[in-house]
């Protein structure tokens, strides 16, 4: 006998009860034991461990250890969970693929970024755009970066559907939806005068002396704490900006997670966050009807929760 035959003869065909009796067993694996699991599945323990039985009988291996000396599972038991995890998340997959076939998420849909926001781990954007495919798989994406001011003129003129970025200005007739805030640090560049100077040493008046940088579509905020008339230097992106830092012949605002690169080679440094340091606030913005266009209305969904798992996921105390 082939062993493909032998195989098939012994695989098991897994219907609703034993997709139950799953669920209960990683409840109980995920809690660390049957009386932890209770509460969880509001079960009695003796119902909990009738089920870990049928599930072992049906499958013809012992799951786990359980009683006085705690719960424990067996080396078989942890392959089953692994491949238990596996089947759910290929059914969640499934679910999700299907729904969005069922909603229509086919066509198209333009979306509009700010440059380099790649670097921003806050942003959760390629995680939402994995998701978005999984659950929209026919639907086709055009994505366009430009400055905050030509994103929402686009946005306004129908040429996108949606713009994800921090904007000085809001335009009317817009609906935005908050998602996180930016860190901007004033940097100093290696061979600057101000580079080896200490924090305490530098003030408003000092800076002043020197070359400020101002980003076209930011210039108000960039140079109105320094009281000057008109910048040194106008850039129409982060890179530009981040060029003339690095000659240490000026001084300008970059994000945080994009300078750090340079931060941590010692080519740049953030000078008196205390006085210059601002956070500026990211959202979506996208037309007021939002809610009633199905692919927007996911694609703001999706991104959504996807931060804000990612920040509860910084906010979680690590384990020793």
């Amino acid at each position: 006998m082939r062993k493909s035959d032998s195989n098939a003869r012994n695989a098991i065909s897994v219907d609703n009860a034993d997709i139950r009796l799953i669920r209960i067993f990683i409840r109980v694996v995920e809690a660390g034991g049957l009386s932890a699991a209770q509460a969880d599945l509001n079960l009695s323990l003796s119902t909990i461990s009738e089920k870990i039985s049928a599930l072992e009988q049906r499958l013809g291996v012992t799951l786990c250890k359980r009683g006085r000396g705690g719960f424990q599972l067996t080396e078989r038991g942890r392959l089953v969970f692994d491949e238990c995890q596996r089947l759910f998340g290929s059914l969640d997959l499934f679910s999700r693929k299907v729904a969005g076939l069922r909603s229509n998420l086919g066509g198209s849909l333009s979306i509009g970024l700010l440059d380099n926001v790649i670097t921003d781990p806050r942003s959760s954007l390629a995680q939402t755009i994995a998701k978005l495919v999984e659950v929209a798989p026919a639907l086709h994406l055009l994505i366009e970066t430009k400055s905050p001011g030509e994103l929402l003129r686009d946005l306004v003129a129908q040429k996108l559907d949606l713009v994800v970025g921090s904007f000085p200005r809001m335009a009317l007739g817009l609906a935005y939806i908050d998602l996180y805030e930016e860190t901007q640090n004033f940097y100093c560049g290696a061979g600057h005068p101000l580079f080896s100077l200490a924090d305490q040493s530098i003030d408003i008046d000092r800076v002043r002396m020197y070359r400020i940088i101002a980003r076209s579509y930011w210039a108000a905020r960039d140079i109105k704490i320094f009281a000057i008339s008109t910048p040194h230097a106008t850039v129409s992106n982060m890179e530009a900006e981040a060029f003339l830092i690095l000659s240490g012949c000026y001084l300008g605002y970059l994000p945080d997670h994009y300078a750090e690169q340079f931060v941590q080679a010692g080519r740049i440094r953030p000078i008196r966050p205390d006085i210059f340091s601002y956070r500026a606030k990211f959202q979506i913005a996208t037309t007021e009807d939002w809610k009633s266009r199905p692919t927007i209305r996911t694609f703001v969904e999706i991104m959504s929760n996807q931060i804000k798992d990612a920040e509860a996921g910084r906010k979680r105390p690590e384990c020793n």
